[in-house]
């Protein structure tokens, strides 16, 4: 990967953070400075290692089925450019719409690349890439779910 394409990587992880803790933050006005920040950071970084996987992941899935001997993929600079507005995120009522429009773009113009690259039809590439993108989200929700609730205990346990 170029040095553009980290970039852009994690500035995409920076989006989706921001997307996701500055409603939290917005409800909860107690939230301190370092905590708003940690919470960015890690994000971000989290983040960042999912947009970083999704290609791999997605190759990983149409080699299972048999799909794609020997294919590589990855970002380039303007693949990985539209995730830089994964903010909309943050957006009240329409954020989550756009959100999951901007996946499925990206997801879709991926899939493309897969199919190309593996000789494949698109619509097995586009599921190639559905399972993997779905499999590292609930991954994701699943380590903010079990995050969130050892810092609930840790907070009771604290206040008692």
């Amino acid at each position: 990967m170029t040095a553009a394409v980290l970039a852009l990587v994690a500035l995409a992880g920076l989006s989706e953070a921001a997307g996701r803790v500055l409603p939290v933050v917005a409800r909860r006005s107690r939230a301190s400075g370092p905590l708003v920040a940690a919470l960015m950071l890690t994000g971000t970084v989290v983040e960042a290692v999912v947009i970083v996987a999704w290609p791999a992941a997605a190759v990983a899935v149409a080699r299972a089925t048999g799909a794609a001997p020997g294919v590589t993929l990855g970002w380039t600079a303007a693949t990985v450019a539209p995730l830089v507005l994964a903010a909309v995120l943050a957006l009240p009522l329409v954020g989550p719409f756009l959100h999951a429009t901007l996946l499925v773009a990206v997801g879709a113009a991926m899939a493309g690349r897969l199919a190309d690259a593996a000789g494949a039809g698109w619509w097995a590439a586009a599921a190639c890439v559905a399972v993997a993108g779905l499999g590292l989200a609930a991954a994701v929700e699943v380590v903010r779910f079990v995050v969130a609730r050892v810092v609930a205990t840790g907070s009771r346990r604290a206040v008692a």
